[in-house]
Order: C-alpha cells, then sequence, then structure tokens
C-alpha cells in the first residue's frame, strides 16, 4: 500500500501519517520498487502501535526510546506497559532523601561483578534487577531522576558502570546490551579486599564520553528552550494559536484549525481525533504575564461545557498556580491538560516545530548480528 493508504488505515490524515512514517522509517518495513516505495500489513500494524502509544500521551521521542530500549511491543498488555513505564519515568521528579538512597558507582561494582560470576551472558535488564534486588531497591527508589531530568539515577550509574567495566577489560559486550565477564573481571573477584578496593577507586577516573555528551545536549536544549520561551512570549496572539494547532496536530492528536475570533465562545484552536468531528479537543493559548489562576482555568471549563466538549488544553507562555492545577485534578467529568511555558517550548523541540536541525551528530555501534553466522 502507498504512505497515503497506510497513514488513513490506522486513521491518521496523510500529512499526519507522513510524518511519523519518517520519524520511525527504521522500525516501519516497506517494498521499494524502482522510484516508488509501499508498505505491507507489518507496516499498518507497527504504525497502529504508534499511534496507540501516542494516542495514551507519549510523544514521538519517548516512543522512539522505548523502541530502543524496550523493542516493538506486540500485544495490548505489552503497549500498555511500555506506556505505563514511560507515565512513571516522566513523573518521578528528584526527591534529594530517595535520592541518597541510591548506591553509588563503587557501591554497584562488586554485586556487578558477582552477578556475572557464573560466566554466563546476562542482558541489562538482567542485570539491572540483579543489583536491585541485591540493594533491595523498590520502584521509588529506582526510577528516582536527577534534577530536572528525565534519567534515572539508579539506571545512568548502572550504565556508567558497564562502560568503565567494559573500557578496563573485566566484561565484554557480547550481544546488543547483553554482556559477561572477562579473565580479569574474574581475577578482579579474587583479589584481597585492598587490591579491589584500589581496582575499584582506578574505575572512578574513567569518564563515559556519553555522560560529557548528555551535559552538554541538555545545556544547549535548556538555551533553545528560554530561546524558544522569549519568541513565543514576544509573538502575536493570533500566531500563537496558530503553533499551538501545529504542535497538536504535529503530536498526532488529529487534524486541527484554529477558531474564529467572532464565535470562539472563548476557545481558540479546535483538534478533530477523528474525520467526523465526533471527538474533538478544544484549546485555549494565551500570552501571561503572570501565572494563570483558577478563575481562568474555571473559565474555560464553562467554556468546553458550552461545547458538550469533555477534552480540553490550556496553554501558557508562563505559569500556572496551585490553585488552578488542584482545579484539573479534581475535575471527573472532563480532562483539562495544563501545559505551561517551558512545557510547550520542549514539546515544540520533540515535535520539531518553530526549530531547525543545526548539526546532526551520529554515534555508531557494532551491529552484532552482520558477524553472525557461518
Amino acid at each position: 500500500m502507498s504512505k497515503k493508504k497506510l497513514s488513513e488505515s490506522v486513521g491518521w490524515s496523510e500529512a499526519n501519517g507522513r510524518r511519523w512514517v519518517k520519524q520511525f522509517k527504521e522500525y516501519i518495513p516497506n517494498i521499494k520498487e524502482g522510484n516508488k516505495v509501499f508498505y505491507t500489513e507489518d507496516s499498518k500494524r507497527i504504525l497502529a502501535i504508534i499511534k496507540k502509544m501516542s494516542e495514551q500521551g507519549l510523544s514521538s521521542s519517548e516512543i522512539l526510546d522505548s523502541f530502543k530500549l524496550e523493542g516493538i511491543p506486540s500485544t495490548d498488555v505489552e503497549i500498555n506497559k511500555a506506556v505505563e513505564k514511560n507515565i512513571l519515568k516522566s513523573s518521578n521528579t528528584y526527591n534529594k532523601d530517595i535520592a541518597e538512597t541510591i548506591p553509588n558507582q563503587k557501591e554497584i561494582v562488586l554485586p556487578f561483578l558477582t552477578l556475572l560470576k557464573d560466566k554466563k551472558a546476562w542482558t541489562t535488564t538482567m542485570l539491572n534487577q540483579g543489583v536491585a534486588d541485591y540493594f533491595s531497591l523498590n520502584e521509588e527508589q529506582k526510577n528516582v531522576t536527577y534534577p530536572n531530568s528525565k534519567d534515572s539515577i539508579f539506571t545512568h550509574r548502572m550504565r556508567s558502570t558497564r562502560y568503565r567495566l567494559k573500557k578496563q577489560g573485566f566484561i565484554d559486550e557480547v550481544s546488543k546490551f547483553t554482556y559477561q565477564i572477562t579473565d580479569e573481571g574474574l581475577e578482579l573477584l579474587a583479589e584481597n579486599e585492598q587490591d579491589i578496593h584500589e581496582e575499584i577507586e582506578e574505575l572512578e577516573k574513567v569518564i563515559d564520553p556519553f555522560d560529557v555528551i548528555q551535559d552538554k545536549v541538555q545545556e544547549i536544549e535548556n538555551e533553545l528552550i528560554n530561546d524558544l520561551l522569549e519568541h513565543l512570549k514576544q509573538a502575536h496572539w493570533r500566531r500563537l494559536e496558530t503553533i499551538v494547532v501545529e504542535l497538536m496536530t504535529a503530536m498526532g492528536y488529529g487534524d486541527g484549525e484554529v477558531t474564529e475570533k467572532t464565535n470562539d465562545g472563548g476557545l481558540d484552536g479546535i483538534i478533530k481525533e477523528d474525520k467526523l468531528g465526533l471527538d474533538n479537543i478544544y484549546l485555549q493559548a494565551k500570552k501571561w504575564g503572570n501565572s494563570v489562576g483558577r478563575p481562568d482555568v474555571m473559565s474555560f471549563s464553562g467554556a468546553l461545557d458550552a461545547k458538550g466538549a469533555r477534552k480540553g488544553i490550556f496553554i501558557t507562555t508562563s505559569s500556572f498556580t496551585t490553585g488552578a492545577k488542584e482545579y484539573v485534578e479534581r475535575l471527573e467529568s472532563k480532562k483539562i491538560i495544563l501545559i505551561d511555558g517551558k512545557k510547550l517550548a520542549k514539546l515544540m523541540i520533540e515535535n520539531n516545530i518553530g526549530v531547525n536541525v543545526k548539526k546532526k551528530l551520529v554515534i555508531k555501534e557494532v551491529d552484532f548480528s552482520y558477524f553472525e553466522g557461518e
């Protein structure tokens, strides 16, 4: 089937489908016939999975990360687990008290190598769980993140430990995300306590270049978020409405349009989740100097009632008060999502709205499957 037919088969417009197919081209199979590209039923299956994960609130980058780390889910149960895992990760914020209970890399090394002592191949998932069990870590401890980051402290420390042990020759990566202990690693475990301590101290000097890159990327992204926010605040109010409609459409929620100002009922945009407009999401986008409070959100809620709507998104270039957030959390008959300025800028970056690629850095790794077979 064509790309247009593929898009329509899962309920997306051609433009929307093209955008998602392009982002997930490495995961969506295709058949080339001359200059034309066609798609199969398997392509449709995978695109439907992507759409389902998107509809449950995951961004394209979050879905890509999930595919890279966990593979493509094949059942509704697996899809739900992948979504829940990402939601749990994004909802976990920095908690100093919990963060201080996470073992550091020096403490992780010996339990890590001891798990591999059986000389068998261990996947990263097995190793993470094994070390977590050793330290009796609960879900909260395993998922607590660094400040202003989605990166789990525990997962990051496990990743750094793997890198350092591999760099020093104590473990080998025998296939993708799978490790085995080396003779040097076994010799280290057989050393006396003092020698082991000295080796672990030496490991601390090994710096993972990915950590350096991630720190710099985060620094660049924070600067970009601030720049975008300034441009959003300076943009004409009508342009802001167009931007948020484009963003919601790019995120895969459906086809959107800016409302007519003479009859918008206080609403700035509509996203039609289906072709007939049977289920609509209404938008309000405002430039505010101060935080948006409960009265403004209540007014938006009333405008939704007038339309008989159950879904709304309130977007501001500033922030929301605690009262506004508490109000939407208590709503039962409808769902209102609040997006503040920083979240808006982040979503624009994730979905390539208002930004261009300045430079693309490609980091390659060994394709283990390439060397398999006789």
